[in-house]
């Protein structure tokens, strides 16, 4: 990581994002995962989240570590993640991981995409 440059995410990583992560690592048998967030056009609001575990931060890279647990968020997401909780729960719909994000002027009904 030392030859990337990379800054501290201004977000929130729960406890129990970074714990749904590190059991993931666990079952995968790979200490190197990495929760990468990002965001991309679509869904019904014009934007949507996106999760994908990845092994390195890459160029400008914002990071945030709970637990020893790492959240990546590449540069061209960050803008629309500054200031969001990135969070993992589960009840009666299921398993996931949620962003309440402040930066969304809406939201769909399911939570997966919104309008910036």
């Amino acid at each position: 990581m030392s030859d990337v440059e990379i800054f501290d995410a201004e977000v929130v990583f729960t406890q129990a994002a970074a714990d749904k992560v590190a059991s993931l690592m666990a079952e995968e048998e790979n200490d190197a995962l990495k929760l990468r967030v990002y965001v991309t056009g679509g869904g019904c609001s014009g934007f949507q989240y996106g999760f994908m575990f990845d092994e390195a931060p890459q160029e400008g890279d914002a990071v945030a570590v709970t637990n020893g647990v790492t959240l990546l968020i590449d540069s061209i997401s960050y803008p629309y993640l500054t200031g969001a909780e990135i969070d993992y729960r589960e009840d009666v719909k299921g398993a996931q991981f949620v962003i309440r994000n402040p930066n969304a002027q809406s939201t769909c009904g399911c939570g997966s995409s919104f309008t910036a």
